[in-house]
């Protein structure tokens, strides 16, 4: 009898150690999660991959640290068509990068995971636990300013593109002006998940008129993730503008005009300067 609440009692000792384990996630943000616990990862794109980070560091019930409890983390269950990649081992931080598919359909999706001591050499055993993510292209909010530009034949004016990436993952967005026949550059950015991040964009054209210009972001992951906002650019053709254009290379006069256009070139930078 007394044998047997012995090995009882070392059963429920080691139990309880394993119960008390916990995992320290720190991306995408900071928290710490218990055996058989549930988080919420937050939003992602269809298409775009992130990254659930981990502690190595834990401490166990009788509050023992091991600055190398957990050595890998595993993903253990993904929704089909969902591509999960282990962690690699022994780390400071154990991440796992999960990719959605590009075409996956708006909803909320569950993940399994397993932090793991490899031959529970720390006795620590493992923990195990849900991550929970919302796929939804609405992960970024745009903001393009000014609306309205003008500006001269061929002087380029900046357009600010600010992204506001709401969602988990740092995936690429590539903006690309359309409707500027002299100019539809495409312009990769990064703006980190949780960060706003602001972006110049040049745009210009080299004949008067009124233009409708279509700024276009789009994730590099899946074009469903995806948002666009209009700005008018109106060109004006005047002398001061002209001067100014000369260093842009955008008006032209014969040769025995040389002396003219570098004076004016010159003007047109002295206006530039005290901002004019």
């Amino acid at each position: 009898m007394k044998s047997f609440l012995i090995s009882a009692m070392l059963l429920l000792a080691v139990t309880s150690i394993a119960c008390a384990s916990s995992v320290n996630m720190q991306e995408p943000y900071n928290t710490t999660i218990y055996n058989n616990g549930s988080v919420y990862i937050g939003k992602v794109g269809p298409g775009q991959s992130f990254y659930i980070t981990i502690s190595a560091v834990t401490t166990n019930a009788s509050g023992t640290v091991f600055e190398r409890g957990w050595n890998e983390l595993l993903v253990t269950g993904a929704p089909p068509g969902w591509l999960g990649v282990n962690s690699s081992l022994y780390n400071s931080y154990s991440s796992v990068k999960i990719t959605p598919p590009a075409s996956a359909s708006n909803g909320t999706y569950q993940l399994n995971l397993s932090a793991v001591n490899i031959g529970n050499y720390s006795k620590l055993g493992s923990v195990k636990f849900k991550a929970f993510v919302n796929v939804t292209p609405n992960v970024f909010v745009l903001q393009v300013t000014p609306t309205n530009v003008t500006t001269g034949p061929g002087q380029p004016a900046s357009v600010y593109v600010t992204i506001n990436n709401t969602g988990v993952s740092d995936s690429p967005f590539y903006i690309q002006a359309q409707g500027l026949p002299a100019w539809n550059l495409s312009k990769e950015v990064i703006a980190p998940h949780g960060t706003q991040e602001v972006f110049s964009y040049p745009i210009f054209e080299n004949e008067p008129g009124v233009y409708s210009a279509k700024f276009n972001v789009t994730s590099a992951a899946s074009p469903l993730v995806f948002k666009r906002s209009a700005v008018t650019l109106t060109v004006q053709a005047s002398v001061l503008g002209d001067y100014k254009a000369l260093g842009q290379g955008a008006v032209g006069f014969p040769i025995i005009y040389e002396p003219a256009y570098a004076l004016m070139n010159l003007i047109g930078k002295l206006l530039g300067r005290l901002g004019i």
